[in-house]
C-alpha cells in the first residue's frame, strides 16, 4: 500500500515538474496516460499584436527615462557641431545656460517618438517574422535564425519610421532651439513648448510639414535594425550558447548587454545619416531645407567628414544604458502578458 502510494506521487511530481519545465507559448495538457503534451499553442493574431504593440511601448518609455539627458546633447552636437569642443562642454553650457531642465527639453515629445517608435516597431516585428517564415517557405512559428530575425526587423523599421519622423522632428526643433536663435537662423524670444512647435509646422508647411527629413529617416533605420536585431540576437545566442540554456533564460545582465551591443552596433553604422536627418528637421526651421543628399554633401563640402560624427560619444555613453532598458522591459512585459494569456 505505501509502495504504491509513493508510486503514485512521484508519477505526479514527474508530471508537476514537466509542465513547470516547458517554455511559454506550449500547450501544457495531460494525456490519458499521465504524460504531458508539447502541442504549441500560439496566441490568437490580435492578442499576439497587443502583446507585441504594448510590451514595445514599454520598451520605448524606458530608453528614453533612462537616456534622455544624453540625446539632447547629441542633437545639439549634431546640429551646431561648432558650437561645442566635446560632449563634457555641451553638457556644462547646457547647464549653464537653462540648468538641470535643459538636458530633458524634448522628453514630452521624445516619449511619444519613443513610445510610437517601438510599439509599431515590435508589433510591425512579430508581422515581418511571419512575412520572413513566408518568404522562406517555413512552417508558421518555426524558429528564425539570427540573421532572418535581423531582415524582419529592417523590413519592420519603414512602418516604424512613420511613427518616428513626425514626432522626432519636433523633439529636435525643441531641443536645439537655444542654439538656433543664438545663430540668428530665428528670432530670439520664440517658446519652445510642445504646442508651439506643432502650430509653427503646421502655419508654415501645413501637416506634411512633419514628414520634414523622412526620406533620410528611412534610409537610416533599414540597415540601423538590420544590424540592431541582428547583433541582438547573436548576442543573445552567445550567451545562451556558452551558459548551456536557451535565450529566454540568459539572466537579466546578460539581456541588457545584448540590448546595449545592438544599440552600439546601429549607432556605429547609421551615425552620419542620422546626422544629416537631424540638420534637416531642425535647419528648416529657417526656411526650406534642402534634401538629403544636398544635405550629406554640403556638410561634407563645408564642414568636413567628421563633422557627421559630431556628438557620437554621448550616444555611445547613452546606447547601452538605454538600448539595456528598452530590451528589459520588452522582453519582461512581453513575457508576463504572454503567460497570463495561457500561451
Amino acid at each position: 500500500m505505501l509502495e504504491q502510494l509513493s508510486e503514485d506521487v512521484a508519477e505526479k511530481t514527474e508530471v508537476t515538474l514537466a509542465r513547470v519545465a516547458l517554455p511559454v507559448g506550449q500547450r501544457q495538457e495531460d494525456c490519458e496516460d499521465g504524460t504531458v503534451s508539447d502541442e504549441i499553442m500560439a496566441p490568437h493574431p490580435a492578442v499576439q499584436a497587443i502583446i507585441d504593440f504594448t510590451a514595445g511601448a514599454a520598451g520605448g518609455t524606458a530608453c528614453v527615462l533612462s537616456g534622455q539627458p544624453f540625446d539632447t546633447a547629441k542633437v545639439k552636437m549634431q546640429t551646431f557641431p561648432s558650437m561645442y569642443r566635446s560632449f563634457v562642454h555641451c553638457f556644462a553650457s547646457i547647464y549653464r545656460q537653462v540648468g538641470l531642465r535643459g538636458l530633458y527639453k524634448g522628453t514630452t515629445p521624445a516619449l511619444i517618438a519613443n513610445i510610437s517608435e517601438n510599439a509599431v516597431l515590435f508589433l510591425s516585428y512579430g508581422l515581418c517574422q511571419d512575412a520572413v517564415r513566408l518568404m522562406s517557405r517555413m512552417d508558421k512559428g518555426a524558429e528564425l535564425s539570427d540573421v532572418q530575425r535581423a531582415s524582419a526587423g529592417s523590413l519592420a523599421s519603414i512602418f516604424s519610421a512613420m511613427a518616428l519622423c513626425p514626432t522626432e522632428l519636433v523633439k529636435c526643433r525643441m531641443q536645439a532651439m537655444h542654439e538656433m536663435e543664438a545663430s540668428g537662423k530665428v528670432p530670439s524670444g520664440q517658446r519652445s513648448t510642445v504646442w508651439s512647435v506643432v502650430k509653427t509646422v503646421l502655419r508654415t508647411n501645413g501637416p506634411l510639414g512633419f514628414y520634414q527629413g523622412l526620406t533620410s529617416t528611412v534610409v537610416r533605420e533599414m540597415p540601423g535594425y538590420f544590424c540592431f536585431f541582428g547583433a541582438y540576437e547573436l548576442c543573445r545566442s552567445t550567451f545562451a550558447k556558452h551558459m548551456g540554456t536557451d535565450k529566454d533564460g540568459i539572466g537579466i545582465l546578460p539581456l541588457m548587454f545584448s540590448g546595449g551591443f545592438g544599440g552600439a552596433c546601429l549607432w556605429l553604422v547609421i551615425y552620419p545619416i542620422d546626422s544629416v536627418k537631424s540638420r534637416i528637421q531642425v535647419h528648416s526651421l529657417a526656411g526650406r531645407q534642402e534634401g538629403f543628399m544636398k544635405t550629406f554633401l554640403g556638410i561634407v563640402r563645408t564642414e568636413g567628414f567628421p563633422a557627421l560624427y559630431s556628438g557620437l560619444t554621448p550616444t555611445m555613453i547613452r546606447t547601452f544604458p538605454a538600448n539595456g532598458a528598452l530590451f528589459l522591459a520588452y522582453e519582461f512585459t512581453r513575457k508576463s502578458m504572454m503567460e497570463a494569456a495561457g500561451a
